[in-house]
């Protein structure tokens, strides 16, 4: 009979007491992935992988150690228990390691109200590959597409976390998701885009016809493309890749940068960040969403707060040690993986969202940038100078003129968040949920 997660975790609990470990927590995951993916009319991956993984943490004192594995027998668990505490023994002195105290620890969660599995049967990878033809024949249908590659895939997975402080609990997660890169033309002048979505239900997927169509009308779009001009000019980051803003932003005031003194952050804690009016929103609770979760990875329980509030930054990101670290409580946001201890990361994220739509910044902008994608990043973390290669539309006078590529958007992060004005176009499905920006007055080197 194959053993629970929960069982797993006992056992390896268990195992490293008999080792000589002072505490430990352990985590054991399952999961099982399938994907399929289309290029040029032809199958040309269809892969599925299952399997179960075990991670130990043990701590001697002030020392501590990890361990994983894929096999699950008694033995192997007896071993990497002894292995662990050998590890930790030889480990150096951190003072700031160790577990939560019990009355940290999270009680009575609503798995229910999270709804983050989906009950229905996994799909067959015959359905998968027949959505995943029907986003291909969708953007084929374009005049003009030449080539299109599709992709669907689907995942369910769960985890079980415990440790000797008497944490123990755990949850499942699923996830589904359709995209399609669509190609124009050739050579030097070919020209691509891409749509996709995911969603945690399958039943809550948008038809594979929409999303097929609107890769092959932006790859269209991009038709003609030539490099902007050189200058300072407000730019609109596009809601597809405005995200990447606040991900700059929450990289900075996570616990660790902060405790290392290396973050262009560290000196604004109740300082204002961003403009009055503008929130910034950690909700781990929101249903039906990737990121959500009822307890972090060091058994804390999740809640909503505002990182920023009316503007001013109000705290760190932080789990037990970094919190130790800087003087302050955990904010229950311990992320980690069966191979490594705990670290900050956050969940789900909400910026406020403004009053006017894309096209009213477009208008307001009068000539810029409209920067629907990005790729490259010269992030300087300790002192927030930003650089990007981008692509998007030239804006003059307020509308649109000419698809543009090859150029690099560049400012101070410090002084770009300050000036952030936001549309109302974020989607409410995703985890991150940011609309699109306006910033004036960055520097784009183009032509």
């Amino acid at each position: 009979m194959t053993p629970s997660l929960s069982d797993l975790t006992q056992a390896l609990l268990d195992a490293a007491r008999k080792a000589g470990a002072d505490s430990a927590d352990a985590l054991a995951v399952s999961g099982t992935a399938l994907s399929i993916e289309i290029r040029r009319g032809a199958l040309e991956q269809a892969e599925r992988s299952e399997g179960v993984e075990i991670g130990l943490r043990v701590l001697m004192g002030r020392r501590q150690a990890c361990v994983s594995a894929s096999d699950t027998s008694p033995a192997t668990i007896l071993a990497l228990a002894e292995r662990a505490v050998a590890m930790a023994r030889e480990a150096p002195e951190d003072q700031t390691v160790g577990l939560a105290d019990p009355s940290q620890l999270a009680q009575d969660w609503n798995l229910a109200a999270l709804d983050l599995a989906d009950p229905a049967p996994e799909p067959g990878p015959a359905a998968l590959e027949e959505q995943a033809r029907a986003v291909e024949a969708a953007a084929l249908g374009a005049n003009g597409i030449t080539q299109v590659e599709a992709a669907a895939a689907f995942s369910r997975r769960a985890l079980h976390l415990a440790a000797t402080n008497g944490f123990s609990g755990g949850y499942g997660r699923t996830s589904v998701s359709l995209s399609a890169v669509a190609f124009t033309g050739a050579g030097t002048d070919m020209q691509r885009d891409y749509a996709g979505e995911s969603r945690v239900y399958l039943s809550d997927m948008p038809d594979a016809d929409s999303i097929g169509r609107l890769a092959a009308e932006r790859a269209l779009q991009r038709v003609g493309s030539v490099k902007p001009k050189t200058g300072t000019y407000p730019v609109l980051y596009d809601e597809r890749v405005a995200a990447s803003l606040v991900s700059h932003l929450l990289s900075a005031i996570n616990g660790t940068a902060i405790a290392r003194g290396s973050s262009w952050a560290r000196d604004l804690l109740g300082q204002r960040i961003l403009p009055a009016g503008i929130s910034l929103i950690e909700d781990p609770h929101r249903p039906r969403i990737s990121a959500s979760r009822p307890f972090d990875g060091e058994g804390l329980a999740t809640r909503r707060r505002a990182i920023v509030d009316d503007g001013v930054l109000t705290g760190w990101v932080l789990d037990l040690s970094t919190g130790r670290k800087l003087g302050m409580p955990s904010t229950a946001n311990a992320s980690r993986g069966v191979s490594a201890p705990p670290s900050p990361s956050t969940t789900n994220i909400d910026l406020t969202q403004g009053q006017v739509s894309r096209d009213d910044l477009l208008a307001q902008m009068g000539t810029g940038l409209w920067v629907t994608s990005m790729i490259g990043s010269t992030i300087n973390p300790t002192t927030g100078d930003y650089s990007r290669g981008a692509a998007g539309f030239w804006v003059e006078n307020g509308r649109i003129s000419h698809p543009v590529h090859e150029c690099t958007i560049a400012g101070n992060l410090r002084d770009m968040l300050r000036r952030i004005i936001p549309a109302n176009d974020a989607r409410p499905h995703l985890s991150t949920r940011v609309p699109s920006i306006l910033i004036d007055g960055m520097t784009i080197a183009g032509a």
